[in-house]
């Protein structure tokens, strides 16, 4: 059975233990240093897991996030490179399915991944021919970038110097992209060529069958814009009353003679043209007919008649014997109590007001910028300058009562100038949110412009 599997690392001596370990369990292994060359390869191709090392956040949820949302690797098993143990809602929401601790031992790397080799889903035969060779190719890649990595590593240990950006990703990333944008142009290039190709068949599919229609407009005298007018006026207009419909010729001789008829219509002179003539729109009668006289009735007159109302019975109910013979009803005794004998009521104590709110308490980015006590400006990001990368970064921030920052999440932007806008704004502080006396924990968001340096 074929698995393959996406391991990314910045670190060189971790992706190379854990290819070590994919090769002892047969599984085909491609590392990455590069979160951009990991992210292209796990949209693009099929892997029965992916391998990541946490360290590096955000990128490696980033990279588990991106790879998912691909059709084929939806279910892969995700593994986690990890120094400590990682929070429940972490393992949680990344459905991570194993971990393994660092630093890597191969007895444990050995066991963890034979425990998933029993949940992967095994590559079909296509897809390993497909990507065989440019497996080949990313090992060479991969190699030639450890090689590179190495001999810098070395060259800093002797001189004393550190650069912030790996070598790795400064050799690899220009290829990748290089490559991207040609498979891009590639891509775009066959893509006009197979619309401009189905649209000039189209077209000429469209003259063919109006070919008749083009030459009757061409030998109109009255001119083709006059008749697609009144063709397309007829059209919308429908048949009016009246109006004869339009039948298939029954051959060609009476065809020419209907149109020989029609061009000529106007040039018969022998039809009489009608005459116009005016209509009277006020009566030219001097009297009027008399209107008769109506008769001398009586009108009628409304008489109230007055109904007696019908008389009422009054029964009355017998009073039963044992009534009758019952003694009087005695009158109550009425008992005056004075003050000495009434009893204290206590009253009762006042409670303390509930809380009538639930945390946290969403405000708007402008009431919780005026309750900004303390900031620090973001640095712009080294790994950002290759691509000068820039603009705006909205991050969703939890305030606690005591004003300093709980929780962070990257909302929108690039998670490069997120990472930097994340780091500068856990240092901020602010004054303490209160409802009715009460502090109270605050969600918000946060927006931080990166400008380019250059």
């Amino acid at each position: 059975m074929a698995f393959r599997a996406l391991v990314f690392s910045k670190n060189p001596e971790t992706n190379n233990a854990i290819a070590a370990a994919c090769q002892r369990a047969d599984i085909r292994a491609q590392a990455y240093s590069d979160i951009f060359s990991a992210i292209e390869k796990a949209k693009t191709q099929t892997f029965s897991c992916v391998i990541a090392d946490w360290a590096d956040q955000p990128e490696a949820s980033f990279l588990l996030k991106r790879a998912r949302e691909s059709v084929p690797n939806r279910d892969t098993v995700a593994i986690a490179i990890i120094d400590h143990d990682p929070a429940t809602a972490e393992v949680r929401d990344n459905r991570l399915a194993f971990l393994i601790q660092r630093p890597i031992s191969a007895e444990e790397a050995d066991a963890v991944l034979s425990k998933a080799s029993q949940k992967m889903q095994p590559s079909s035969a296509q897809d390993a021919a497909k990507y065989s060779v440019e497996d080949e190719a990313s090992s060479a890649v991969q190699r030639a970038l450890s090689s590179s990595a190495e001999q810098n590593h070395q060259h800093q240990s002797a001189t004393g110097f550190s650069e912030s950006t790996p070598v790795a990703n400064e050799v690899a990333e220009p290829a990748i992209n290089r490559d991207l944008q040609e498979r891009e142009h590639r891509h775009g290039l066959g893509l006009r060529g197979v619309c401009a190709a189905a649209l000039i068949l189209v077209s000429a599919f469209v003259l063919w069958r109006s070919r008749e229609t083009l030459q009757y407009l061409a030998q109109t005298p009255e001119g083709r814009f006059n008749v697609i007018r009144e063709s397309v006026a007829a059209l919308f207009n429908g048949n009016q009353a009246g109006a004869s419909p339009v039948s298939p010729a029954a051959s060609d001789a009476q065809s020419n003679a209907q149109r020989e008829a029609y061009y000529n219509r106007l040039s018969n002179s022998n039809q009489p043209e009608p005459v116009l003539g005016l209509v009277a729109t006020e009566s030219t009668l001097d009297t009027r007919p008399p209107l008769p006289k109506p008769a001398d009735l009586p009108l009628p007159v409304a008489v109230l008649e007055h109904q007696e109302p019908p008389p009422v019975h009054v029964q009355r109910a017998a009073i039963p014997e044992s009534m009758r013979n019952s003694a009087p009803i005695a009158p109550p005794v009425v008992v005056t109590v004075g003050p000495a004998q009434m009893m204290p009521v206590s009253a009762p104590q006042p409670q303390p007001a509930a809380q009538q709110f639930s945390e946290p308490v969403a405000i708007s980015e402008e009431s919780a910028r005026a309750l900004l006590v303390h900031s620090v400006d973001p640095v712009y990001p080294p790994e950002g300058l290759p691509q000068k990368l820039h603009g705006a970064v909205v991050l969703q921030a939890v305030v606690g009562r005591d004003g300093g920052i709980e929780d962070l999440k990257l909302v929108r932007g690039n998670f490069i100038l997120g990472r930097a806008a994340i780091a500068a704004v856990k240092q901020w502080r602010f004054q303490p949110y209160s409802i009715n006396g009460h502090a109270a924990e605050t969600q918000t968001t946060i927006t931080v412009n990166f400008t380019y340096p250059g």
